[in-house]
């Protein structure tokens, strides 16, 4: 089995930092690449993404599968069934100091080869004509980017302004 035979990694490496979160008291949260695979409250879709508290306290039975993310929540009160095909997670990250992982956008035509590559925060291009297409970029949900080695990190988001949250179903 050769390199592009092989499973993808970033069901793996979502789970790992899942568990990284919840072991150092961080909330995990997961940005998703909206499409017609995806369901999810259509309502709290900002320009084809969405971004999910899957910590324990915000869900119910939450299943990190190796070709979807699956839980129960509640938004704004009503208990919703979330189900998130693997390859559309650009990123994981701690809502308390994004750290995390951001993954290549899903290509579409079937480039899961190239889309299952994950990337660190920042990542520079294997090749210079490559530049705009590889790099990625993790942002806070404020919408600044998240803290790199030569940067400053982020503060928090402040409590003010509809918000939605999740939480947990019982």
């Amino acid at each position: 089995m050769n390199a592009l035979e092989s499973t993808s990694t970033r069901p793996y490496l979502i789970r790992a930092l899942y568990e990284w979160c919840t072991d150092n008291g961080f909330t995990p949260y997961v940005a998703v690449l909206v499409d017609d695979s995806v369901q999810v409250p259509r309502e709290y879709v900002k320009n084809g993404e969405i971004v999910l508290n899957i910590s324990f306290d915000a869900t119910s039975s939450l299943k990190l599968g190796n070709d979807f993310i699956e839980f129960k929540a509640r938004f704004a009160g009503t208990a919703r069934e979330i189900m998130v095909p693997v390859n559309r997670v650009i990123a994981i990250y701690a809502r308390e100091n994004g750290q995390g992982m951001a993954f290549p956008v899903p290509v579409s035509g079937g480039g899961e080869a190239e889309a299952s590559k994950p990337s660190p925060l920042t990542s520079v291009p294997a090749a210079p004509h490559e530049a705009e297409s590889k790099v990625v970029q993790l942002v806070t949900p404020d919408g600044a980017p998240a803290s790199t080695p030569d940067s400053e990190p982020p503060k928090p988001p402040s409590p003010g302004g509809p918000r939605p949250a999740l939480k947990r179903v019982k």
